[in-house]
């Protein structure tokens, strides 16, 4: 049987970010950013990575896809949620946001599987009518936004809750890193609460019908082929399997 697709969504920058590296004269282009760990972390679990874009229909893309991987980046509009910008928020990208929406919403009318990561967690959230504390401090609970340490090191625990596609996927307690200054306030409308750190900060969510797997670490950093993205390349083969238009 041929090998699911699994979209992966990206960010998109002013090609000035890359300064010196690039010469005037693309000094005004943009590029679309992939971290290669995403796409990585799919072909280990028996995926087709395919990096998706902006630049083309929503529905045509999710129609194409086996299923969707939602990834990290920037901060969420708190505007979506109707909260006022904290002053520690950091730099927006409304156009990923509308977009990233609009997939999610087309992969749920598909009934794709969706795996979401630290942001992608955020939107999940918020798309289900959730909020979000716009910034956490290092110092605050177990230490969440661990920007001088490696992404692939192991910050702090989380506890797996029982009878949750998590406690399938991993052991009742996880080491996981911890690369967000953002946290879950109030849990979107039916989401199911899946792993919460020791500080009580949600770290798992996901939906009753076993559709989408919301994680706030990034797990395409750590041990691999990552339990989650076999899920989704797992989820993703047996819909193929059921002949699932």
């Amino acid at each position: 049987m041929a090998k699911p697709l699994i979209g992966i969504t990206g960010r998109r920058w002013s090609a000035r970010t890359l300064g010196s590296h690039l010469p005037k004269a693309m000094q005004d282009l943009t590029f679309d950013l992939h971290f290669s760990d995403y796409p990585r972390s799919v072909a280990l679990a028996g995926g087709l990575p395919v990096e998706l874009t902006r630049d083309a229909d929503v529905s045509g893309i999710v129609e194409r896809m086996d299923a969707l991987v939602l990834s990290g980046g920037a901060d969420l509009d708190p505007s979506i949620y109707d909260a006022l910008p904290d002053e520690n928020l950091g730099p927006l990208e409304q156009d990923r946001d509308t977009w990233e929406m609009a997939l999610l919403d087309a992969a749920r009318e598909r009934k794709l599987p969706v795996l979401a990561i630290c942001r992608g967690f955020q939107l999940v959230n918020i798309v289900f009518g959730g909020t979000l504390h716009q910034h956490v401090e290092l110092e605050e609970g177990v230490g969440h936004p661990q920007w001088d340490v490696s992404g692939r090191s192991v910050t702090h625990e989380v506890h797996v809750v029982d009878n949750t596609i998590a406690s399938t996927l991993f052991p009742e307690v996880l080491g996981v890193n911890s690369l967000h200054h953002q946290t879950v306030d109030l849990v979107g409308e039916g989401l199911v609460v899946s792993a919460v750190a020791p500080d009580g900060v949600i770290e798992g969510l996901e939906t009753p019908d076993g559709s989408i797997l919301a994680l706030q670490w990034h797990p395409e950093l750590l041990t691999a082929p990552d339990r989650s993205f076999e899920w989704v390349v797992r989820e993703a083969s047996a819909r193929m399997q059921r002949g699932v238009d």
